[in-house]
């Protein structure tokens, strides 16, 4: 092949050379990603264990063994490698781990999913993680482990293994640590160290989390199952008759006893405490109001204590909701389990200590940002306290009969409202009239980041035997109306012989957050809340502050990440390798923009043969040969069906799409994407996007400081007059309604008075008077010397507030003109007819197809009809006569929804 003729030169040469390297990279990085993923082989069984120890009954545990590679007969590697057992939530099954253990088959692990007893197709009653049940069958089947030949020994019998769970499957993992000295590395996420603390803290029953469980377990097997367990009468199904017997005396007597607590704890991670010894890597949820901070700290510090490694992860969602991060765990497993099993001192564990923080919204499709904050030690609970004073009286409140209604904070699977507090969300919580006691705090004069738990000391007294109630801490705004708990979370507390008073230390609930300056903390005491068990019985309550403060825990050493780099750095590279293959390709040279027009100059829009083409179509257009002219002082009405092409027109004038053909000049400028002139239009087209965490007024500020213009220039007072939302300026937008947002966005709009502003629609939303009040606004614009051009469907406002019109039809323009000057035209006729029966389709058609008739449709009074020449009046009456019309009269028409219908053809 002859080179000699190929010259390149200029951008053509930039652009092979651009398009050469972005090739290259792209070649490497197949070659990188050439390797075939290896394939995963799964193995199922069904396993037979002692159904107790020493017992003759048994039970079938369902399992799945996960390896990768290649090499053995079962489709594993031949090398031995370390393994996982995963376990499941409470209610869940194997299945649902399938992904993981596959990814960290991939990843070099034999890895075993099992169902607990009572789930999936595992036979046996739910111990709740009973010793000498579901902690003795992961037992076995670390000795099922220990014989395959995949599986890597530290000694006969004695497999590398690793347990992983969450929730249910997190407390196994501790617990199968605790009673088999087998086990060398666990990672527990959002689970319990003490079980009856956790479903009666501080001497409250939990009733509504119980309830969820136990309701949860009580659905039987299928009919026929096998091992299916008949439910009881009192319907606790799968259970053990122990724990359903002690949920049941539990539920009706409304408080917990000695022995639940003694059932409970013995089967906790807490009764082992002191023999958990190996590397532990604790993931606790923030939006959880069933295993809470409290729970994860007492697991860091018992097994901390016994010398093991251990780090913390406080997650954003929870048991509650929110975001699990799932992915983000799951690669943090990954690493931990690859330095503690595989022995890889490399491998990056992550920081001792890590927190994910709220990092705002992200303002192109509304989600929650995350950023990490770590620290290289576990802060603690009640690391580094402030020390803020409160104010209140000594106040009395009611435990009303029946304990209801009662207060409202945490609710399983929506708490995670709690994680928008930090953006101004309040979340869910509510508390009644009479039934609490607050003390409050001076607006804070710097801000408080709260990490841990804050502590406070109370006097109570009661006139019952004991006293229960709800202690929480609520972010207070400026305006002392809006508050937020953060993370929807409340401590209860039960208070024993208050009859003649108590003085209690209350630990309030562990969360990290931001109390801004301006902010106070509210410190309240309520005698109900809908998650726990209020007595029945009306009591009155008398409480008061001792010390007249409160301890807030903070963490300073803990320190936020940089925030994320946006999703489009990281297309930046596949962008480059577009722009050059197209440069390639193409080698179009960069169009210059045409010169100014010194005679349209003061002409606001002229538009010139404009034409854009749909998307991969020859021959349908959006916009075909469009040419008109706006004048200043008018206010433009843009007029159409939709599809008939208003919008697109409307984004070319902007620059936010190019032009097939055809010229749009402002003040004499063409358009082109950020030219110049653009700086003098105001547009509010196919909605405004506002971050709705931010208040009104400070979205306006925020864009206009995106323009780089002097803050003078907004003239800011006259748009937020235009709005006319008062103090809903100072409110997230999020709290908006649709016609807020609607002024909102024509007051930004308007911020700078443009001398041409383009309106979309700008009544959606709006009720009567705003619809009236913002005729009055462009008419009173436009007065001013500036132009308007409004794109409506109410064609009645249209006539009202518009001076100008062009009505546009499948992409052309069909009239353009004074509004009264189309309106009053006597091409259009109102031909009244006799009679209440409507007109035919085939003699509207009849007259539609008549000589010199552009356009015939039925309208309410009769018949409308446009002329090709107004004199053809009496020719088009005798015709109509001659069709036996029973015409009674017939004259010009003046509304525009008429003149409307004639122009575009009717109804299509």
């Amino acid at each position: 092949m002859d080179l000699r003729g190929l010259r390149l030169r200029g951008r053509r040469l930039y652009a092979t050379v651009g398009a050469l390297a972005v090739l290259m990279g792209g070649g490497t990085w197949a070659a990188a990603s050439s390797d075939a993923t290896p394939p995963v082989h799964r193995e199922d069984r069904l396993l037979t264990m002692p159904g107790t120890p020493g017992g003759k009954k048994q039970v079938r545990i369902d399992t799945s063994f996960f390896t990768a590679g290649g090499g053995s007969a079962g489709g594993g590697s031949t090398a031995r490698r370390p393994a996982v057992l995963l376990g499941h939530g409470f209610g869940g099954s194997k299945a649902d781990l399938r992904a993981q253990a596959q990814q960290l088959a991939r990843d070099g692990y034999a890895v075993l999913t099992w169902s607990a007893r009572g789930f999936g197709k595992s036979t046996g009653k739910i111990g709740l993680n009973d010793p000498d049940g579901e902690v003795a069958d992961v037992s076995r089947l670390i000795d099922w482990l220990a014989k395959r030949p995949e599986v890597q020994l530290d000694k006969a019998g004695d497999p590398r293994v690793g347990v992983a769970g969450a929730s249910y499957g997190g407390a196994i993992s501790l617990l199968a640590a605790g009673h088999d000295p087998r086990v060398d590395a666990i990672a527990p996420q959002i689970t319990y160290w003490n079980l009856a603390d956790a479903l009666f803290p501080h001497g409250v029953f939990k009733k509504l989390w119980a309830g969820i469980f136990f309701t949860t377990g009580s659905a039987g097997a299928p009919t026929g199952a096998p091992g299916a367990a008949p439910v009881t009468s009192g319907g606790c199904g799968k259970f053990e008759p122990a724990l359903c017997r002690m949920y049941e005396r539990v539920a009706v007597a409304g408080k917990p006893d000695a022995a639940a607590r003694r059932l409970l704890e013995a089967r906790s991670p807490s009764a082992v405490g002191d023999r958990i010894k190996v590397p532990t890597l604790i993931m606790q949820g923030q939006t959880d109001s069933l295993f809470t901070f409290d729970q994860a700290d007492a697991m860091q510090k018992a097994i901390r204590k016994n010398g093991a490694p251990v780090d913390v992860d406080w997650i954003a969602g929870g048991h509650d909701g929110g975001d699990r991060e799932t992915a983000r765990l799951q690669a943090r497993t990954k690493a931990w389990f690859d330095r503690y099993l595989k022995g890889d001192k490399g491998a990056d564990t992550g920081p001792a200590f890590r927190i994910s923080r709220t990092g705002g919204v992200d303002s192109t499709d509304g989600a929650v940002r995350l950023r990490g904050a770590s620290a290289d030690r576990y802060a603690g609970l009640d690391h580094d306290p402030r020390r803020i004073r409160l104010a209140g009286r000594t106040q009395t409140f009611g435990n009303p009969a029946g304990a209801g209604p009662p207060a409202i904070s945490a609710v399983p699977g929506v708490g995670a409202l709690g994680n928008l507090s930090a953006l101004g969300a309040g979340g869910l919580s509510l508390d009644f009239p009479g039934q609490y006691a607050r003390f409050e705090s001076a607006p804070l004069p710097d801000p408080v980041h709260l990490t841990g738990s804050p502590t406070a000391t109370v006097r109570v007294r009661a006139d019952s035997r004991d006293a229960v109630f709800f202690a929480k801490l609520y972010d207070v705004a400026p305006d002392g109306r809006r508050q937020v708990l953060p993370a929807q979370l409340v401590t209860p507390y039960r208070v024993e012989d208050a009859h003649d008073g108590r003085t209690v230390r209350l630990q309030l609930p562990a969360v990290d957050h931001d109390f801004a300056a301006g902010h106070r903390l509210r410190l309240v005491l309520s005698a109900t809340d809908l998650g726990y068990a209020s007595p029945a019985e009306p009591a009155t309550y008398t409480v008061s502050l001792k010390d007249g403060g409160i301890s807030v825990p903070t963490a300073p050493q803990v320190r936020s990440a940089a925030a994320p780099l946006p999703a489009w750095t990281w297309a930046l590279p596949a962008a480059a390798a577009v722009i050059a293959a197209l440069l390639l390709l193409t080698a179009r040279r960069r169009t210059v923009a045409p010169a100014p027009d010194p005679a349209l100059a003061e002409v606001p829009l002229q538009i010139s043969d404009l034409s854009k083409r749909y998307a991969k179509s020859a021959d349908r257009y959006a916009v075909r040969d469009l040419s008109f002219r706006v004048e200043k002082g008018q206010v433009l009405g843009l007029l159409g069906p939709n599809g008939a092409g208003k919008t697109t027109t409307l984004r070319m004038l902007m620059g936010l799409i190019t032009p097939d053909e055809g010229e749009i000049r402002i003040f004499g400028q063409a358009i082109r994407p950020g030219a110049p002139v653009l700086s003098r239009v105001g547009a509010f087209v196919e909605g405004a996007g506002f971050l709705p965490h931010l208040s009104g007024r400070a979205n306006l500020d925020l864009y206009w400081q995106a323009t780089g213009r002097p803050a003078a220039d907004a003239h800011l007072d006259e748009a937020l007059a235009i709005a006319g939302l008062g103090d809903a300026l100072q409110r997230a937008v999020r709290t908006y309604s649709q016609g807020m947002r609607q002024r909102l966005a024509i007051a930004q709009a308007m911020l700078g008075l443009p001398d041409l502003l383009i309106l979309d629609e700008p009544t959606n939303g709006l009720d009567p008077p705003q619809i009236r009040e913002m005729r009055d606004v462009m008419i009173r614009y436009a007065a001013a010397g500036r132009t308007v051009i409004v794109s409506s469907h109410l064609l009645s406002e249209v006539e009202q507030s518009c001076t100008h019109l062009v009505v546009m039809d499948r992409g052309q323009l069909v009239q353009a003109g004074p509004v009264a000057e189309i309106t009053g035209s006597g091409d259009t006729l109102l031909v009244g007819v006799a009679g209440t029966e409507p007109l035919s389709d085939a003699l509207v058609e009849k007259v539609d197809a008549l000589p010199g008739v552009a356009s015939a449709v039925r309208a309410d009074e009769g018949l409308l009809v446009r002329l090709a020449d107004p004199a053809g009046t009496p020719q088009l009456l005798a015709e109509l006569l001659r069709l036996e019309i029973p015409v009674d009269r017939i004259g010009p028409h003046r509304r525009l929804e008429d003149a409307f219908l004639t122009l575009i053809g009717g109804d299509r």
